[in-house]
């Protein structure tokens, strides 16, 4: 992770999704640092423990019932993610 933390969303920040006429909202945890390395064949999620609940609970947003297939959350480096951090998408899908 970078040595200097991005300015992370705070407590208080959500992102309110409406898709399909579900409303889902995207809550950060206070002093969350998040990044996403791509190694090429591997890639390498670190956070801190904001940073972890704060990606279990966009995950469990996207797994309530009534989530459409498709939809998604991004996270780049100025959206959530440390600077340097390969862009990151959550997305529901229910298709086998």
């Amino acid at each position: 992770m970078a040595s200097e933390p991005n300015p992370a969303p705070s407590a208080n920040t959500q992102v309110t999704a409406v898709t399909d006429g579900i409303t889902r909202v995207f809550t950060w945890e206070e002093d969350a640092r998040i990044a996403v390395r791509n190694l090429g064949r591997e890639i390498v999620i670190e956070a801190n423990s904001a940073g972890l609940k704060t990606l279990a609970a966009h995950l469990l947003v996207l797994a309530q019932d009534g989530t459409p297939d498709g939809a998604h959350l991004h996270l780049e480096e100025d959206n959530g993610l440390e600077e340097g951090s390969a862009a990151l998408v959550l997305e529901r899908c229910d298709d086998e």
